[in-house]
């Protein structure tokens, strides 16, 4: 049996180059979730807003929007959103969203909750820090957690407090530019 005894010589140069690969497919990765969820809601909001019978109007008014998207990309994106087509009963049928994205009665009561409990919100990188009346944490708290808002990892209620951790590549403009769009009253 032979032992070899190998060398290597790295480059330091090398290893800065591969450092610097790694952090811009990072950001890249974290441009193009922020992208997608922007995208994703745009495609909800103009569903919500017009009767759209098919893709290629979909499509104008997502290039209106400023999202200019393959017909493949906007495929993927419906068939995430579990966006359905449903007959009108007379000349067609056209996109809805499933159920649970309809503001339902049980959802505007849950809005109704964030309103009345939050006093403050303050953060420190993707971590939040909400301050609520007393005693009014847990309810706030699963109320931000059914309405699924995409920004937020989880949350975790005190009697007064909540804190909260953004998804990566999230921030907190980016959480308050989906409470401005669900619960306009919520400032930071």
């Amino acid at each position: 049996m032979s032992i070899i005894n190998l060398t290597i010589d790295f480059n330091p140069m090398c290893i800065i180059m591969y450092k610097d690969c790694i952090f811009m497919h990072l950001l890249k990765e974290k441009y193009t979730l922020k992208e997608r969820n922007n995208r994703l809601n745009a495609v909800k909001e103009i569903i919500k807003s017009n009767r759209i019978d098919n893709q290629d109007t979909l499509l104008e008014m997502l290039a209106k929007e400023g999202y200019n998207v393959t017909q493949a990309t906007l495929s993927r994106d419906l068939k995430m959103l579990k966006v359905g087509k449903i007959s009108d009963g007379w000349s067609g049928y056209y996109y809805a969203l499933p159920e649970k994205d309809l503001i339902s009665e049980s959802e505007k009561s849950y809005i109704q909750d964030v309103r009345r409990g939050i006093l403050s919100i303050e953060f420190s990188g993707n971590f939040g820090v909400i301050k609520t009346r007393p005693g009014h944490a847990n309810s706030v708290c699963f109320a931000l957690d059914v309405l699924g808002l995409p920004e937020i990892l989880g949350t975790l209620a005190g009697d007064d407090t909540i804190f909260l951790i953004l998804r990566e590549g999230m921030t907190k403009e980016d959480l308050l530019d989906s409470f401005n769009a669900r619960i306009p009253e919520i400032k930071e």
